[in-house]
């Protein structure tokens, strides 16, 4: 969508007319008067993930260990149902998505899974702009393999220390690397990869490549399948809503169907096989493999509601209504905050944009606070960029326009300066 003339709070509101999606607004928990731009670190809850919450509550409460099997959503195959409504979301066929564990303990397991050292290929790479635990994993799994990380990981470099030019990742790519791990949607600057474009790059090298979607699911549709993708995670808690530390996800292509986990555990099994309490596994076909431990059920049910808006809604349309909302923001930034020492670090096509605006200012932190006193929930990333991110199932143009109306008035009136220029604890 393009927004041409000056614009106005009658444009907002005219857009919010126009929102096929605005009805899913009431879906949510939402304080009058406050502007919510933090879904893409911590989704709000919306009255259906309450209500599948409460019914595995209230399954546990009437049949107690029979919940597993005779509750109304039966406990034994919920992580299986769940992969199964996820994979409309990737791009995947059901057998290639499980909910299970956390991205990071998800990433441990198909690292130990896919990365397998041979002959000269013993690289791992990724980029200096990832998410710290992802290097984390990448680290532990090398040592584990008897590697060192200073000799093993090889990052890609950013030429502006916000984004990565896709380019330089392909150079990377070279006879010693045994497995590419990086993010689908960059968490610092929200620019979006061209995953196929890499994968395919990958491919022809004979290295296998795996992606961390945690800033892109829920926030724009994915081709897992197509574009061949080896193996993806994510969590489910930022655009999916499913709630504070929720139940992550993972993705395992249908080539590696059958493939032995490298991480083995209670629920990697065969489900008619589990309980013969048999000390050799046979594991599952499909991406059930790859689960370790039981099922956190509690922080799982939730997402039984959330995915249930997203069938509703389509991910291309919730697509579409994101880049029109964060289209709309970047417009409003350049007309309402030129020369306040703004500069947006996001990539401005839509094609290589995520779901979030990130803003870059020497005195993000102490900015972020101010707009926090201002009823507007921000996320800040260390050292300098403001992340702003208007979701579609519930943020509306209204809530665009006044989040930028206060970030104006807290600059021109000087209000940040009563704030220290650190970050919190939990930033």
């Amino acid at each position: 969508m393009t927004h041409s003339g000056k614009l106005t709070w009658e444009h907002a509101q005219e857009l919010d007319q126009k929102d096929r999606l605005a009805h899913f607004r009431d879906e949510f928990y939402i304080k009058d008067g406050h502007y919510y731009m933090d879904g893409n670190s911590l989704g709000l809850l919306s009255k259906r993930a309450e209500a599948s919450l409460l019914t595995s509550l209230n399954d546990w409460k009437e049949h107690g260990i029979d919940g597993w099997m005779d509750g109304q959503e039966p406990w034994f195959y919920f992580s299986e149902k769940l992969g199964e409504m996820t994979a409309p979301l990737v791009g995947a066929r059901k057998e290639e998505v499980i909910v299970t564990g956390s991205i990071t303990t998800n990433l441990h397991q198909l690292l130990a899974t896919f990365y397998q050292p041979k002959g000269n290929r013993t690289k791992i790479l990724a980029d200096e702009l990832t998410f710290p635990s992802d290097i984390y994993a990448i680290q532990s799994q090398l040592e584990l393999k008897g590697y060192s990380p200073d000799e093993h990981l090889i990052q890609v470099k950013s030429r502006d220390g916000y984004t990565l030019e896709e380019e330089d990742i392909i150079s990377c790519m070279t006879d010693d690397i045994a497995l590419i791990l990086l993010p689908s949607v960059l968490y610092r600057s929200g620019q979006l990869l061209d995953m196929k474009r890499l994968t395919g790059e990958a491919h022809k090298r004979g290295i296998v490549i795996g992606f961390d979607l945690a800033h892109s699911i829920g926030a724009l549709p994915h081709q897992l399948h197509d574009d061949g993708v080896d193996f993806a995670v994510w969590c489910n808690y930022k655009y999916l809503n499913s709630g504070p530390g929720g139940v992550g996800g993972l993705f395992v292509h249908q080539k590696h169907a059958g493939t032995k986990p490298g991480l083995s555990g209670w629920f990697s099994s065969r489900k008619d096989k589990q309980f013969d309490m048999d000390h050799t596994l046979t594991h599952e076909e499909s991406a059930g493999a790859f689960q370790i431990g039981t099922p956190h059920i509690l922080s799982s049910a939730p997402l039984l509601g959330s995915l249930e808006l997203f069938k509703e809604a389509g991910i291309e349309r919730l697509r579409q209504k994101s880049l029109s909302l964060t289209k709309f923001m970047i417009d409003l930034i350049h007309q309402e905050l030129s020369g306040h020492g703004f500069s947006i670090c996001n990539p401005l096509q839509d094609e290589k944009r995520g779901g979030h605006i990130s803003l870059k200012h020497d005195e993000a932190a102490r900015i972020c606070k101010a707009l926090k006193e201002n009823s507007v929930t921000p996320d800040f990333r260390s050292p300098n960029v403001i992340r702003l991110a208007p979701v579609a199932l519930y943020s509306s143009y209204k809530d665009v326009w006044e989040t930028v109306q206060i970030l104006k008035s807290i600059m021109e009136n000087e209000e940040y300066k009563q704030f220290e220029n650190t970050r919190n604890v939990v930033a």
